[in-house]
């Protein structure tokens, strides 16, 4: 995909390449109980190319959420259209994988039984699926982990586990909703590194919902800026940072400058969360 040379860039500007995710003029609106209409998300539009990072910023209850359970097909949309390589969404996405806050794993199963699960629920190859999820068990760095279970894994082990478990049925389409928010600060660190790492190894394409404007901008090859209710593009910005990044990475001007952009625009809407 074609990168911008410059800082700026014009909002909603679709990336040259073939997409993976293109979302036209979508819009969620929620009907209440009082009958009043609150509309939560949109119109948006927004192109997102094949094995991108694309990380997703905005104050609370702007629809962060909702964008994501839309592309995942776990709620319908009030109008607009979603297509995955040309393909409208309808329903949940065998192609997509999804990866919430909280791991959410069976206490009672060990590691290797928590990321087979997928595997019964769709009926794949056990033995094929077994072999895969030991693979991706070594990509998390828990290929010792096999047979431990959730109460003797740390919480960065526990997501790492449904990581995992989010690419047992290969999907080309990972979300992630704010998977590292209840991490201690140097355990979020070591995570976003990690993610960054398989993410290179993958070749999956990556949107990453959440609250921290550094982590946005360490993890994403684009930073989507959400306005306050309802969601619109407020900046797309394009983070031209080397590839191979690690925590230095953070401490440098240019890192600076695409965080006080993304800032600058909470400050004009009130904050960030």
């Amino acid at each position: 995909m074609q990168r911008a040379s410059t800082l700026r860039e014009v909002p909603g500007a679709v990336p040259p390449s073939a997409s993976a995710i293109r979302i036209q003029d979508l819009e969620k609106i929620y009907d209440t109980r009082d009958g009043n209409r609150i509309q939560a998300l949109g119109p948006l539009s927004l192109d997102i190319a094949e094995r991108e990072f694309v990380t997703i910023v905005g104050p609370s209850g702007c629809g962060k959420s909702t964008l994501l359970r839309l592309l995942a097909g776990l709620m319908d949309r009030t109008s607009g259209e979603i297509r995955i390589r040309d393909r409208a969404i309808v329903g949940p996405q065998r192609d997509i994988g999804m990866v919430f806050q909280s791991p959410v794993l069976l206490p009672w199963k060990t590691t290797l039984a928590n990321v087979l699960l997928p595997a019964k629920v769709l009926g794949l190859d056990m033995q094929a699926s077994r072999k895969r999820a030991q693979e991706l068990l070594g990509l998390v760095g828990l290929g010792d982990f096999q047979e431990k279970y959730p109460n003797e894994l740390s919480g960065g082990m526990q997501q790492r586990v449904s990581i995992a478990r989010a690419l047992l049925h290969e999907p080309s389409i990972l979300l992630m909703d704010e998977p590292f928010g209840a991490l201690d600060a140097m355990t979020r660190e070591t995570m976003n590194l990690e993610l960054r790492r398989i993410w290179r190894e993958s070749g999956k394409t990556i949107l990453f919902v959440t609250h921290s404007i550094p982590e946005a901008v360490f993890l994403g090859s684009r930073v989507l800026v959400l306005s306050p209710r309802p969601g619109r593009i407020a900046d797309l910005v394009s983070v031209d940072l080397p590839d191979e990044r690690d925590l230095d990475t953070m401490a440098s001007d240019r890192f600076g400058q695409f965080s006080r952009r993304i800032r600058s625009q909470f400050q004009s809407h009130g904050g960030l969360e």
